[in-house]
């Protein structure tokens, strides 16, 4: 039913159930109060306007460029966002390298250790002190170098602080050392003269041979057969 305005009477309709059959007065507005609706629609419409322009212009607005001096969070693949660097891969123990990985390791660990461990913490060799010119054809002797190098490369990082390098010496210089150079170690076969360079590598222990320990009564046999 459409609103009559200025006064004009607004007729109300009941169902004849309500209203027994009988018509209602008609509902007069005063022309001020009308006036008054008049003036809170119109600011309502106006309101409306003025939200739905500021939608539009958040929807079509670029996004926004970071300050210098000041990092933006982001998501990864974000358009217009700046991506994070990849992080470095994880250290892995050059034993469980193979190939060509395997030997890009073993040259890079060989200039540190002759460019920088052996030249500073080499001392002389002797009985006491043995070493090899072909240390690398001793794998044991390998992964103890490789993990001592690890330990350097950790330990003389900012973050390890003022301390990091004491800590390398004493926890991890030291001990390798002794380890690898020691008179009954891996190179106790091999250079004890300066003057004789010798390589030898010592006899492993072979492949245990699981003896036949009896099972429970009745259990079967490993060869099929009753214990």
């Amino acid at each position: 039913m459409p609103l009559r305005l200025r006064g004009d009477p607004f007729p109300v309709h009941e169902s004849p159930d309500a209203t027994g059959g009988e018509e209602l007065e008609p509902v007069r507005i005063p022309e001020a109060e009308l006036e008054s609706i008049q003036a809170s629609v119109l600011k309502l419409l106006d309101r409306s306007a003025e939200q739905a322009r500021q939608l539009d212009s958040l929807a079509t607005a670029p996004a926004p460029m970071p300050l210098p001096g000041f990092a933006m969070p982001s998501l990864p693949g974000m358009p217009g966002m700046p991506v994070p660097p990849a992080l470095p891969p994880e250290p892995r123990p050059i034993l469980e390298l193979e190939g060509e990985e395997y030997e890009n390791e073993l040259d890079t660990l060989t200039d540190w250790v002759e460019d920088f461990l052996m030249r500073v913490y080499g001392a002389e060799v002797t009985t006491a002190a043995p070493w090899c010119g072909q240390w690398q054809e001793h794998l044991d002797v390998v992964a103890w170098l490789h993990a001592l190098w690890m330990a350097y490369l950790q330990h003389k990082e900012p973050d390890a602080g003022q301390s990091g390098m004491a800590v390398w010496h004493r926890d991890f210089l030291t001990h390798t050392m002794a380890a690898v150079r020691a008179p009954g170690g891996p190179l106790s076969a091999c250079q004890t003269d300066p003057d004789r360079p010798a390589h030898r590598l010592l006899r492993g222990p072979g492949r245990s041979s699981r003896a036949s320990i009896p099972g429970p009564a009745g259990a079967a046999a490993p060869d099929g057969g009753e214990s």
